[in-house]
């Protein structure tokens, strides 16, 4: 493998994904780093020898992000000169223009349908910045590279001028080759990983755990990720439940996986706003590798995963009854679970992996 100093160099760069995004640093970087010599740009992003990483700050508005770490990628980017410029966040458009300019290729991964999702945001959606997403976005159609997480984007993205890919974030192989779970069935625990809010139906959860409590008051849901909810012990049936509930905050995917070894499903509950219908809950594909059966929404793209593979169940996001039904199921019918998790597993392998969007990936960069 020639010396990284002789590789064209990427710079891959957001102003919001965590340091241990698991797109960004887990697959992304890695694959790259075959052919490119990898540089990262990420809030709080901690100094690792596999890759050139440096660290922005972490700022949750906008403005203050324009103010300060925008400054601070161009400054780093006038110093470095990279050949290529990945960015994955639609506020860096105007800076990816200078870039180009600059002599850089720009690849511009959308990862969200703003256009639905702008509605659904509590902040970060004035008017101002949704007319200048707007104009930038169009602009960017016509100028970078694009690469998008969904087939449902090309609805909105067409008649792109540069070349483009859809890239799944489909599972990373590492999660193949751990142990499958051995639930425990003397305290039935469910796994949740991902953002907590009420279009990913923790309301709903809420109820469902409070009828799974009257027959089974052992009952716990562990969850990993922030909280989106304002006011969240104001839910109802919150204080009844609360005690079920075991909220570890964000953490790496190494650390919450830990916990999936006692589970009996994985939960990815995802309502049908903004552009969930057109979504996969990127942690569908995880717990399928990690052979952890799955109960997630009853929207016509994951049921033809999940019902085609045989991995979980799909339930109504706004129906507790039904999602305490299936809860009870796993509890009291564990035996079942086994063959699930396999069959999630044996997707994985065949189809729903990173291995295949990689190529994918590789293949735009050298277009």
């Amino acid at each position: 493998m020639p010396d990284a100093s002789q590789l064209p160099r990427v710079l891959l760069v957001s102003t919001v994904h965590p340091a241990t995004d698991p797109r960004i640093v887990g697959k992304i970087a890695p694959s790259l780093q075959k052919g490119f010599e990898v540089q990262i740009l990420l809030p709080d992003q901690p100094i690792s020898s596999n890759f050139l990483k440096v660290r922005l700050p972490l700022f949750k508005r906008v403005w203050q992000r324009v103010l300060v770490a925008h400054p601070l990628i161009l400054l780093h980017f006038l110093r470095t000169r990279p050949h290529f410029v990945h960015i994955f966040v639609a506020e860096l458009l105007p800076l990816a223009f200078v870039f180009q300019w600059l002599g850089a290729e720009v690849i511009y991964e959308v990862q969200e349908n703003l256009y639905k999702k702008i509605p659904i945001k509590t902040y970060n959606r004035g008017w101002l910045w949704v007319r200048l997403f707007q104009f930038f976005d169009q602009k960017a159609r016509q100028h970078f590279k694009i690469v998008l997480t969904e087939d449902a984007y090309l609805n909105e993205y067409q008649k792109l001028t540069k070349p483009y890919a859809v890239v799944h974030n489909f599972a990373s192989p590492q999660w193949l080759l751990v142990p499958p779970p051995v639930p425990n069935l003397d305290q039935p625990t469910f796994f949740y990983a991902g953002v907590i809010s009420i279009e990913r139906a923790f309301d709903t959860l809420i109820k469902a755990v409070g009828i799974v409590k009257k027959k089974h008051p052992d009952v716990r849901i562990r969850l990993f990720g922030p909280v989106r909810i304002p006011n969240v012990t104001q839910l109802e049936g919150y204080q009844e439940v609360k005690d079920n509930l075991i909220f570890y905050g964000y953490q790496s995917q190494e650390q919450a996986f830990v916990y999936v070894k006692e589970a009996l499903a994985g939960i990815a509950l995802l309502k049908p706003v903004g552009d969930y219908a057109d979504s996969y809950p990127t942690k569908l594909f995880d717990y399928m590798a990690l052979a952890l059966p799955v109960i997630t929404s009853d929207l016509p793209l994951l049921t033809q995963v999940v019902n085609g593979s045989q991995c979980g169940f799909c339930v109504n996001p706004y129906d507790a009854d039904t999602l305490a039904e299936q809860l009870i199921r796993c509890i009291e019918n564990p035996q079942n679970l086994k063959k699930m998790g396999e069959n999630g597993r044996n997707a994985i392998k065949e189809k729903y992996n990173w291995d295949n969007e990689a190529k994918k990936l590789l293949e735009l960069y050298w277009k």
